[in-house]
């Protein structure tokens, strides 16, 4: 008896240091820097090949336009502004947890990321660290990133490397509490060499180009900061901007409500649409068209890439997930 009315009184002591441990584990959550290594010393081969890579990375497969260059989003698709390429821009999306720009990634010395080393560009790229050690917010894609191979993530700093400075002085990212704490937990180093896949794999490089591209980013409805693993790919995830209002599409094999019934020349006609805007000019947007997607840059992607990235699909698990493209225009 005398032992138990110990453990009892010890346990109710105990109870008393339970509000101490958890204001101490919450300012440890609060203001611990996210998980990092230090940057490589290395400095990418800027031959003309590895050059030409990184182009095609930049502007059609990783699509980094999409959010870090100037786009007319009053013409179908939003082309890119060629001399605003890079330059970064401040995110326009509703409902994002705070400011979120995407950052001037020109040479510019001082507006854009002229004073970073190669390393400290590829650490952000697929690492989600900042040269000041921060955590960047993951609407960057860096999740998938981990996955770039590293003679592309190379083959993509040597050409950012070549993109015209810019001067654009940005306001800073500034993330809304708990996502601000939340987001630290992100960011995960590349500790080994990651090697590039086989373009011939039809769907296992397919998942390849599929990350490169960030298709789960948009194409996930997010819990939080956090993408909604019952809905991967499925479509929905609501993109409300000044200049129009557009869900994602559900790119699951579903037959009513996906792509299950889509043949690989669909796929393929889908994806080009675009690709004449460029040399004609792309019309004016409607708002039963908008759409925040780089399709301009995406109808360049070549037709291997195309071919695996729909056989990845394909293989995806079917979801049933109604989406109404355009909400707003086209309200029931």
């Amino acid at each position: 008896m005398r032992i138990k009315r110990r453990t009892r009184r010890f346990f109710w002591r105990s109870l008393r240091w339970l509000p101490v441990l958890a204001v101490v584990v919450f300012l440890y959550m609060l203001f611990r820097p996210p998980a990092r290594v230090t940057p490589s010393s290395i400095r990418v081969d800027m031959s003309p090949q590895r050059i030409e890579r990184g182009r095609y990375l930049f502007t059609a497969l990783s699509a980094c336009d999409g959010c870090h260059s100037e786009r007319d989003f009053a013409r179908l698709g939003g082309p890119v502004v060629v001399s605003g390429r890079g330059k970064g821009m401040e995110m326009t999306i509703q409902d994002l947890p705070g400011r979120i720009v995407a950052s001037n990634i020109t040479p510019d010395p001082e507006t854009g990321i002229g004073g970073w080393t190669d390393g400290e560009k590829i650490r952000a790229i697929r690492e989600g660290v900042s040269k000041d050690g921060r955590a960047l917010f993951p609407l960057m894609p860096y999740e998938s990133y981990r996955l770039m191979a590293d003679s592309d993530v190379e083959a993509l700093v040597a050409y950012m490397n070549t993109l015209p400075a810019v001067r654009n002085p940005l306001p800073k990212t500034e993330i809304t509490f708990p996502a601000s704490m939340l987001m630290k937990s992100v960011p995960t180093p590349v500790t080994q060499a990651v090697l590039s896949p086989d373009s011939g794999g039809g769907e296992i490089y397919g998942e390849y180009v599929a990350a490169m591209a960030g298709c789960e980013v948009c194409h996930t409805p997010t819990k939080g900061i956090k993408k909604d693993p019952a809905l991967m790919l499925a479509g929905g995830r609501l993109f409300v901007t000044p200049f129009g209002t557009v869900a994602s599409a559900n790119v699951t094999p579903d037959d009513e409500t996906g792509i299950g019934n889509w043949t690989m020349a669909q796929f393929l006609e889908r994806m080009n649409q675009f690709a004449t805007h460029e040399a004609a000019g792309a019309p004016p947007a409607t708002p039963d068209q908008f759409t925040v997607m780089p399709w301009t840059s995406y109808s360049h992607l070549n037709n291997e890439d195309m071919e695996a990235l729909f056989l990845f699909l394909k293989s995806r698990p079917a979801i049933s997930h109604k989406v109404q493209i355009h909400p707003t225009a086209n309200p029931r």
